[in-house]
This record gives C-alpha cells, sequence and structure tokens, in this order.
C-alpha cells in the first residue's frame, strides 16, 4: 500500500530529477508532482547546510543526488569553486539530518555509487565506499538504490540494508536497436578488461551472442595519474572478422581504454564497434574521442543519463544519451507502493524479444 511520497533532488540531480518527476506524475496520476521544497545555502567559506521547506512528516521520502556532477558551482572566499563528490555526498547527509526523523522511510537513489571505484583495499589504503553505506545506514537510511555498481559486492558492507543494484543493459540495447537495427545480426559482446566480463557476461545473455574480453598485462612497478599503466593486451575470444561488436564498460573516465579496445577490434576485421557504457564522465580526453571517432576506431558511444554529462559531450555526432529517468521513477513507485522491483530488474530479455520481432515485422514489409 502506497504512502505519501516526496522527492528532494539536489542541485546535482535537478535536470535527471525533474524528468523523474514528471514520470511519477505519469505513472501515478498526480497532476501536483512529488518535488519537496529545500534550500542549501553555502556560507562564504564553503560551509553548507540544507533546509527542508515542506512537510515531511510521515512520508515517503527519496534523496536524488549525483556526486558525478562536477559542473556544480558555488563561490567561496569570493572564488567560484566546482562541488566534488565529497561535497555531494556530504548534502545527502544533510537532507536527512534536516529531516530529523520526521519521515517515515528515507531512501537515497545514488545513480553514480559515492567512492565506488574505492571498493577494496590494497595496503594501507581507504575503504571509503563501505564506510558511506555504513555511515547512511547508521543515520536510518533504509533503501540504498544505484546503477551499475563498479563492485556489486560492495552490499555486503550492509548486509541488512536493502541494496538496489540496477543494470541500464535493456534500455542501452533498446536505444541502439531503435537506431542500429540494420547493424544487429552478427553480433559479438566485448569486455575491455577483465574486471567487466560480467558485465559483458549480461549483455551476452541477454543478446545469445558470442562474448569475447581484452586482458590488460599492466606494469605495477609504475603509477601513472593514479593507475598502473598497460604493457599489452590480450585478446581472449573468437573471430571478429565482420560481425558488429557491443564494447561494454561502466564508465568512460579519460577514454583510453574504449578508444584502445575499439581500435584493436578494427584492426582484427571488425565491421561495427558500438561502445556503451552507464556512466559517460569525461573528466579528460574529448579530443581523443573526438579524434579516434575521425580515424574510424569506433562508430558509436551510447551512455545514460543517470549520471551529468558536459553539454559539449552531448553535442559530439558520437554521442547518443539513453533517457533513464523513467526507471528510476518506476523504481520510485515500485518501493512506494510496496511492491517488488523484480520486474525491473529482469525485463530486458523482454526488451529483446520485443525489439527483434518488430524489426523482423520491418524487414517483412
Amino acid at each position: 500500500m502506497s504512502r505519501d511520497l516526496k522527492l528532494v533532488v539536489l542541485d546535482s540531480a535537478k535536470e535527471l530529477g525533474f524528468k523523474v518527476n514528471d514520470h511519477l506524475k505519469e505513472l501515478r496520476k498526480n497532476n501536483a508532482g512529488y518535488l519537496c521544497k529545500i534550500e542549501n545555502p553555502r556560507f562564504s567559506n564553503g560551509e553548507g547546510k540544507v533546509k527542508i521547506l515542506d512537510s515531511v512528516r510521515d512520508v515517503d521520502l527519496y534523496i536524488l543526488a549525483d556526486v558525478g556532477n562536477y559542473d556544480v558551482l558555488t563561490n567561496v572566499r569570493g572564488r567560484q569553486h566546482y562541488l566534488g563528490p565529497d561535497e555531494h555526498y556530504q548534502d545527502i547527509k544533510r537532507v536527512i539530518l534536516a529531516d530529523s526523523g520526521h519521515a517515515d522511510k528515507i531512501s537515497v537513489i545514488m545513480p553514480l555509487l559515492y567512492e565506488g571505484r574505492q571498493h577494496r583495499r590494497k595496503g594501507r589504503e581507504s575503504l571509503d565506499c563501505a564506510l558511506a553505506l555504513q555511515e547512511l545506514q547508521s543515520l536510518g537510511v533504509k533503501n540504498i538504490v544505484t546503477f551499475d555498481a563498479h563492485e556489486p559486492d560492495l552490499s555486503n558492507a550492509v548486509p541488512t540494508l536493502p541494496f538496489e543494484n540496477f543494470y541500464p543493459t535493456n534500455k542501452i540495447l533498446e536505444t541502439i536497436f531503435q537506431i542500429e537495427s540494420n547493424d544487429m545480426d552478427n553480433l559479438m559482446v566485448v569486455s575491455p578488461d577483465e574486471g567487466a566480463i560480467n558485465r559483458a557476461m549480461h549483455y551476452a545473455e541477454m543478446l545469445g551472442c558470442e562474448i569475447g574480453s581484452f586482458y590488460k598485462l599492466r606494469d605495477y612497478d609504475h603509477v601513472e595519474k593514479g593507475k598502473n599503466p598497460v604493457k599489452k593486451h590480450f585478446f581472449l575470444g573468437g573471430d571478429v572478422t565482420d560481425k558488429t561488436i557491443l564494447v561494454v564498460d561502466d564508465m568512460i573516465s579519460s577514454g583510453d581504454s574504449v578508444i584502445d579496445t575499439a581500435k584493436k577490434l578494427k584492426e582484427r576485421g571488425a565491421a561495427k564497434v558500438y561502445i556503451c557504457v552507464t556512466f559517460a564522465l569525461f573528466t579528460e580526453g574529448i579530443e581523443r574521442m573526438n579524434e579516434a571517432y575521425q580515424n574510424g576506431y569506433f562508430d558509436h558511444v551510447y551512455a545514460t543519463n543517470v549520471s551529468y554529462v558536459a553539454p559539449e559531450i552531448k553535442e559530439c555526432a558520437w554521442y547518443t544519451e539513453v533517457d533513464c529517468s523513467r526507471v528510476i521513477a518506476e523504481i520510485i513507485n515500485h518501493l512506494n507502493n510496496g511492491t517488488s522491483l523484480e520486474p525491473l530488474h529482469n525485463y530486458g530479455k523482454e526488451t529483446y524479444r520485443r525489439l527483434r520481432l518488430l524489426r523482423q515485422s520491418e524487414k517483412n514489409h
């Protein structure tokens, strides 16, 4: 049975949050909407606070935040300052503290999981993501919703807290099949490295096609930009000649890895190379992506809007955004109604079958 619902959209997720609210209005046939008004000012030294302006007593409160948004500006000591992931995460906690225990239930929707790449300890390193999840649980959060967690086993840090990790695979495939329908017969899914192999297996199982993977031999004696540089690539898989390749990963940061992977696949005779990712961070490397596209190393990039994508990326000829705002609205609606989320986790195969039948029908006509 559904309870009153309020959606707090932090500045980091405004564009996505407004779309989610529109879908909620449609799903629940409520033109008033569900946005909860807040103030999120900052003092001149950079300290922040949150004030909730609407009543949240006994409501189902959902907090939507994008810790990966690197274009939110504020003033610190009279100078413009871009907020980082730590500050976005702190704002989530401020909303919880501002609620003061009045909400019936609090759920945090963090599509890009805070510190998700710092998911394990090597030597004397911090274990940031696990600590953040435990911290949210201690503050009374009842659900964590994220997308394509870098390491899904992070949920073990909070074994009694529902941790919903959604994959946007079906929405990405649906978009690709609608746009690239003529190239979707002779398929292979390729992982750019061993770390993304489980994600590639998920795609391949849905598509019923071959799978391949590159293995990166790294130089562990050196560190460049926080990573061990790659000395050599090995490909583990079958013949890619004349195949349409879907290179799948969770995120693009600099683009170096996917460019290298795509180039090697084209050199091996691949007909088309489409890059599919959940997060198009592009904190650097736009020029390299443009150059690689012009050189024919890849054919297109499909990425979701669950985390911020810079306007200059959206304008690139090689980029298409996959809108997942309705998926988030459906997740909220299911949680609020107390119904199972299983259909949202597992309707990808049905989407694929429907698109295949549609494409076959178009060919027959």
